[in-house]
């Protein structure tokens, strides 16, 4: 990738053209990638796929031994520093590498929990004596990490922990009291990121061993989905802590906790599509196998539009994901220490808010319609859907519940905005301007011309309507929660719509026409629904936030950016159904 090609900001897909900058795809992935990934597979299909029943039966000790199997294959230090005992490997490689383990959602998750919000604090937030003592063994699989932040009276609202943490009259030990709720990989771990306030009011994260006095794990938790993976309580009485074991700064705790979370939305988002591309492999494998009134159901058109629009999901949550992986990647390259790291994570927060609610939500319906299409067998648990099914269901309220992950979205585009840090309201005046003047953007030249002329009409709407938003509101939008959830829909949209258009246009510059025709088709499934939604969300949030004096016209500037197009939808879905079906799953992997 051309580093002058990549470089914008977060949030720059709001108002920067369609192809004002190359993007990370899978098209681009390179040799080592691939073959790193394809490790991942190998290593999902010959040591997990075959103990699921055990899996799922939490088996004493199988996902800890198979974690650290994992661990003498390399496969979970992708992340650490070579300078200690990792491989060093950019963010696209490692969600690449994620995305090959989300078959069985209690391995992903458990792993994820390791590799990820388990590790991760100590690799940009440890001083080098803690990357020393933790990350080797942590990179090998010797020891494995999990992160203790949720408590049983603050789960969204993490800031309002109840632990403590008190410094011991000789100063060498921190004294923690509390207890933590829902822990990952608890049963098992060896390391816990464990966050406390420090005097009952400085948010502090601390580096936690397992042998710890003071320290005692609960039951394991009896769950809906990921059965397999371990789910306890921490409690902390007198709990006694190195002072060399604060992690970060007294009091900014929260700077490790938001930016780890970043992360690992990320993993989750380009994770869970992996999950719906297993999710389409079940669904086709039954649906090419099973038939009905003398033929295979997959050939029945309902059946087959749900093949396809999953595959349509799958097409977007890659783009999006690994075109966020990619700016990811761009901004880490530039910067000179953690501190830089951890700011070019920060940086793309919205995009990182937005995947992780389309890949979880994509994957309960891709889950959903595999146990649909199984029909009444899909009920039944000698079939993995049901597993599936009951699986993803947890996505939606990790990292952060997808509520709150919609309301970061505009909050965050207008708080940067205010700041000066992003040239919204620049744009926004001058899209109020031009719709005045009538000079709405014209047609593109060139392949997609139609669907980049929409995705600049949705830009211009979205931009449109956070203005009104912010002006009718003012001091207390985040009151209005109903229209900054439909608000975050729409900026979605527009990712969305801009990534795979652009990711489109990249494989019509490289690729084979079989290749062109299935990116051309997921355009023409996904960016008309997309900017129907858009344009449908506009009005109606217009309807509930504008009087009757002003209503006409800002509907009216609306209007101006519609348009009908024949998009032959239904055409391009039946081609995608049969490409899904030759190809046993997603066609253009």
């Amino acid at each position: 990738m051309n580093e002058e090609t990549m470089s914008t900001v977060g949030a720059g897909f709001l108002w920067m053209p369609v192809g004002t900058c190359e993007v990370m795809a899978p098209e681009a992935f390179s040799d080592e990638q691939r073959a790193l990934a394809q490790a991942g597979r190998d290593f999902s299909e010959k040591e997990i796929l075959p103990k699921l029943a055990e899996i799922e039966a939490k088996t004493p000790g199988l996902m800890p031994e198979l974690l650290r199997k994992a661990g003498d294959l390399g496969l979970l230090m992708v992340d650490v520093p070579e300078g200690y005992g990792g491989l060093g490997l950019d963010k696209t490689t490692s969600m690449l590498l994620a995305e090959q383990f989300s078959r069985v959602g209690s391995f992903s998750v458990s792993l994820g929990a390791h590799t990820g919000i388990g590790t991760m604090p100590i690799v940009y937030f440890g001083t080098p004596e803690q990357k020393a003592a933790y990350l080797p063994d942590l990179a090998s699989g010797k020891r494995l990490a999990a992160y203790a932040l949720t408590e049983a009276t603050s789960g969204s609202d993490a800031l309002a922990a109840k632990t403590r943490a008190v410094l011991s009259p000789d100063k060498q030990h921190w004294i923690l009291n509390g207890t933590k709720q829902f822990i990952t990989n608890a049963g098992f771990a060896d390391v816990f990121t464990v966050f406390a306030k420090v005097d009952g009011e400085q948010f502090t994260a601390f580096i936690v061993d397992r042998t710890t006095p003071g320290l005692s794990v609960g039951p394991e938790e009896h769950k809906m989905g990921i059965r397999g993976s371990s789910t306890c309580s921490l409690t902390f009485e007198d709990a006694t802590v190195p002072a060399a074991n604060v992690l970060g700064e007294i009091g900014k705790g929260h700077r490790i906790a938001f930016n780890i979370l970043n992360v690992g939305r990320i993993k989750l988002g380009v994770g869970t599509i992996g999950a719906c591309k297993y999710a389409l492999e079940l669904a086709t494998r039954y649906a090419k196998e099973r038939e009905q009134f003398g033929k295979p159901i997959a050939s029945f058109g309902l059946v087959a539009n749900k093949l396809a629009e999953m595959a349509t999901r799958i097409f977007v949550g890659e783009s999006m994901g690994y075109r966020t992986t990619g700016l990811v990647d761009e901004d880490m390259a530039r910067a000179s220490d953690d501190a830089g790291q951890v700011a070019a994570i920060e940086e793309f927060s919205v995009e990182a808010s937005i995947i992780k609610v389309f890949g979880s939500e994509a994957l309960d319906y891709c889950a959903d319609e595999t146990v649909q299409i199984h029909g009444g067998y899909g009920f039944i648990e000698e079939y993995d859907a049901p597993r599936l099914l009951r699986d993803s269901r947890i996505n939606r309220i990790f990292e952060g519940t997808n509520e709150i992950n919609r309301l970061i979205v505009p909050a965050t585009i207008l708080r940067r905005a205010l700041k000066g840090e992003i040239p919204l309201i620049e744009h926004s005046v001058d899209v109020r301007r031009r719709l005045e003047q009538g000079n709405v953007p014209g047609r593109a030249d060139g392949e997609l011309a139609t669907e980049v002329q929409v995705a600049e009409f949705c830009k211009w709407i979205t931009i449109y309507i956070l203005a009104v938003m912010a002006e009718t509101y003012q001091a207390k939008l985040a009151e209005e929660q109903e229209v900054l959830g439909a608000v975050a829909d729409m900026i979605a949209r527009v990712y969305e719509i801009d990534s795979v258009v652009q990711r489109a246009r990249q494989i019509f510059a490289g690729s084979d026409e079989g290749r062109k025709q299935i990116a051309r088709d997921m355009v023409i499934s996904h960016v008309p629904r997309a900017y129907g939604f858009v344009v449908h969300t506009a009005r109606h949030v217009l309807m509930d936030i504008c009087d009757e004096a002003s209503l006409d016209s800002h509907l009216g500037a609306i209007d101006s950016l519609r348009m009908d197009w024949p998009c032959k939808v239904i055409e391009a879905q039946r081609r995608l159904a049969a490409a899904v079906v030759a190809a046993d799953g997603y066609p253009i992997g």
